[in-house]
């Protein structure tokens, strides 16, 4: 017996916000005092160093929740199962579904069983659950559904992805920039295919670094100090993530048995174009190895970050072809890889 991906999909929002418009805005510094450079200067140098050129916001009318339905029934779909016979639905996520214009976030009933709910799903042997992970949850969902499948418990899952960071962002804030929405979803199954899942490995620093990602006030001292959004210490991360993401990239390679040679594709979160590649090329270095070319597949120039959704968003467009000069085959092995708050770091050696 194998567990593999039997299906796939994903919601890419409808609405575009590039760089350029951002260029109203009135970012500020933490202490709430003017941020010194222009707003032009200010983007150039965020896509410098992101890569970011744009990314997708959810429609005013549509929820985490929705956008995850959406994913859900295209990965269904993908794996031509009947939804009755799903055994668990996992929901990652971090904020819930929240409103346009809402300051308080909704997860009750929970994210997954609102999408059991809308799947018309009858079988209450269909458990429905909600993970809060950070960036990293729809691995460690999969890492989750692998389990369950090993141990018996089930045969079929769907682990799904989904965020809408544009609800929770401090407008005054020049991180926002980086944040945005979107949804993907899987099916995870056993099987007597080939392949499957190698190896996994999971993480979780939190005697120093549970706090690199937070909740925090508006960098407007005039907004109400009660309402909260999502703040980070990039540079905090950013050094965490080169020093702990390739140690667990290649612990988790090296469980596999797989040679980084037949490494096809690195699927990593979509959290900053520098980031990722410093953290790949770290990684090859741990081998005395150069990255090679073409091994890093990227969403984030247009899609920006959308937390848990990032990583099954970009399997999803890139099997179905939709990532420019990048595809994978039948046969080929590719490592997931991501961190995020918390401080959380998961990867997957996966046959394809």
């Amino acid at each position: 017996m194998n567990i593999k991906i039997t299906g796939s999909g994903s919601y890419i929002p409808t609405v575009t916000i590039k760089n350029k418009d951002f260029s109203n805005h009135v970012f500020l510094n933490e202490d709430g005092s003017n941020f010194a450079l222009p707003n032009d200067v200010i983007t150039e140098k965020f896509y410098g160093i992101t890569g970011i050129q744009e990314r997708k916001y959810a429609s005013d009318e549509l929820t985490t929740s929705d956008i995850a339905l959406i994913a859900a029934e295209k990965a269904i779909a993908d794996a031509n199962l009947d939804p009755e016979t799903l055994d668990y639905i996992i929901f990652a996520h971090n904020f819930g579904d929240v409103n346009k214009g809402a300051i308080q976030s909704d997860m009750l009933p929970s994210l997954a069983s609102r999408v059991k709910h809308k799947l018309r799903i009858k079988n209450p042997k269909c458990i429905a659950y909600d993970m809060l992970f950070g960036c990293p949850g729809w691995v460690e969902g999969v890492i989750q559904a692998q389990a369950y499948i090993k141990a018996g418990m089930a045969k079929k899952c769907l682990v799904i992805g989904a965020e809408t960071l544009s609800r929770v962002v401090d407008p005054h804030d020049r991180d926002s920039m980086i944040y945005a929405d979107g949804a993907g979803a899987t099916i995870i199954e056993a099987t007597n295919e080939e392949g499957g899942i190698l190896a996994h490995e999971t993480a979780t620093y939190t005697y120093n670094e549970a706090h690199f990602l937070f909740f925090g006030k508006s960098f407007n001292k005039e907004h109400d100090p009660n309402v909260r959004y999502i703040k980070m210490h990039g540079r905090k991360i950013y050094e965490f993530a080169l020093s702990n993401v390739p140690k667990a990239m290649k612990e988790c390679l090296d469980k596999s048995g797989v040679d980084i040679s037949q490494l096809k594709k690195i699927l990593i979160h979509q959290a900053n174009e520098k980031m990722d590649e410093a953290i790949i090329q770290r990684f090859y270095k741990l081998y005395d190895q150069q990255m090679p070319d073409e091994i890093m597949p990227m969403s984030i120039h247009e899609l920006g970050n959308s937390s848990v959704a990032t990583v099954p968003t970009l399997f999803d467009l890139l099997i179905k072809g939709k990532i420019k000069d990048q595809s994978i085959n039948k046969g080929d092995v590719i490592l997931f890889a991501s961190v995020g708050s918390g401080m959380n770091i998961n990867a997957i050696v996966y046959k394809m």
